[in-house]
């Protein structure tokens, strides 16, 4: 049975065609909405420079090497999510199907923040563009999001390729937007003072165990680790590939991405008068300000919304080509069938994130379902995913499987992954551990 699962594997999966191919398609796929539109309303409701300190912490000490032993796992194993974690163990197979689910979760609302994006470009060609309340205030939230599910869907049923030619266009035009517009930020009145939000560090905040958990949230969350997109795009690596070569150039990117969204987002916020910690709509709410000011504004604002859209919609291909790839290869289906079930799915979960930005107002707890989504499935969950995944790899794979698909000769990089893999788990159980006795005596 399980010989037949390879063999079906193995002869319906390509690969990309180039290691330049999988660096553009893996940094296209995180840069979408995890730096542009997460990274600076998460800083914002964490207080600036002590958070992009941990984060960068975050991101060196820790999710780097996490995240070259994803791509390594993927190449090693040749399939989905599922069928990478059934060669570490038994469990390895219920945590394959939990990664899914967590991917599941998050490109639900990120179909639903696409649409947005999407119903942006089409009002900045209509030279009609609001600010998120009024946008929000009709069902355009839902609309959009039918949308993109389709569009995605037709994307999709092309496979790899698709998304490979997608991500080559998207990124070197959409950084030079970005940058054009830190340009415009950097002559705003509020430019001295994103300055100091991102480089005045309150190091006392860096004792708060919350703060470290929302950077080693977005640090995760920057580099997709524990979302399944790490192992389902590295198992299409070409072999020569070198592993830790293309996740350092990844790496670099989305970390830059991310601290560009930040420059070019928070000078507006400061000269508009506007909360740095305003939510999930951060984004939204600022730039149409923006661009209805700015000489020019309303091609800038075509320009960069369709680039954001495009950026937003690999993220989205991404997470589906994560559930596509296991739905398929588990239960022996064609691309085309396993995406039409997923985008069925996707049309179900999604609808109550969308309905949260509707008349409707869908909300859990006080907050919109498309918020708590993220909080919960964003946040906390996929540390735990990562960590895990980590752990499962580093105690039950041998250190020489791994050390074949990184492709470096060089073993500095398999042990430095080893340690981290093998006692991250342990560091972060002492720490739950500590904070809650903090807090029991604290109350």
């Amino acid at each position: 049975m399980v010989s037949e699962q390879q063999d079906f594997v193995s002869s319906s999966r390509k690969q990309w065609s180039s290691e330049p191919a999988f660096i553009a398609s893996m940094a296209a796929a995180a840069v979408g909405l995890g730096n542009l539109w997460r990274f600076p309303y998460i800083m914002g409701e964490n207080g600036g420079g002590a958070f992009v300190v941990a984060y960068l912490i975050a991101l060196v000490v820790v999710v780097f090497p996490i995240m070259v032993l994803e791509v390594a796992a993927g190449r090693l194993a040749q399939g989905s999510t599922v069928q990478t974690f059934r060669q570490v163990n038994r469990f390895g197979t219920v945590y394959g199907w939990f990664v899914v689910l967590i991917t599941m979760a998050i490109t639900s609302y990120y179909l639903v923040i696409t649409g947005w994006t999407l119903g942006y470009t089409v009002d900045s060609v209509r030279d009609d563009l609001r600010v998120f309340d009024e946008f929000s205030a009709s069902w355009n939230s839902l609309w959009y999001f039918i949308i993109v599910t389709i569009l995605a869907f037709l994307v999709l049923a092309r496979d790899i390729k698709a998304i490979e030619l997608v991500s080559k266009i998207l990124m070197p035009v959409l950084l030079a937007v970005m940058l054009f517009l830190v340009f415009m930020a950097s002559r705003t009145p509020g430019w001295g003072e994103a300055l100091d939000f991102f480089f005045r560090v309150d190091w006392g905040r860096l004792n708060d165990g919350t703060l470290w958990a929302f950077a080693f949230g977005q640090a995760f969350y920057t580099l997709a680790i524990g979302q399944g997109y790490l192992v389902t795009y590295g198992s299409f690596i070409p072999r020569k590939t070198h592993v830790p070569r293309a996740c350092v150039i990844v790496g670099i990117t989305e970390t830059s991405i991310a601290l560009i969204a930040g420059f070019m987002i928070f000078p507006f916020v400061f000269s508009y008068g506007l909360e740095p910690g305003e939510g999930s709509q951060l984004a939204f709410v600022t730039l149409p300000q923006v661009f209805a000011d700015m000489p020019g504004g309303a091609w800038i604002a075509i320009i960069f919304f369709a680039l954001f859209f495009a950026a937003a919609f690999s993220s989205c291909l991404a997470g589906l080509k994560v559930m596509t790839a296991a739905v398929a290869e588990e239960f022996r289906l064609s691309n085309l069938r396993a995406i039409s079930l997923v985008t069925v799915v996707m049309l179900l979960l999604g609808t109550a994130s969308a309905l949260s930005f509707t008349p409707l107002e869908w909300q859990i707890a006080g907050k919109p379902v498309l918020d708590v989504i993220d909080q919960v499935a964003g946040g906390n969950v996929i540390i735990f995913s990562g960590v895990v995944g980590a752990a499962l790899f580093c105690w039950f794979i041998p250190p020489s499987r791994i050390r074949t698909v990184l492709g470096t000769g060089n073993r500095w990089w398999e042990w430095r992954i080893y340690l981290v893999g093998r006692y991250l788990p342990v560091v972060v159980l002492l720490w739950i551990i500590v904070s809650y006795a903090h807090t029991q005596v604290m109350s």
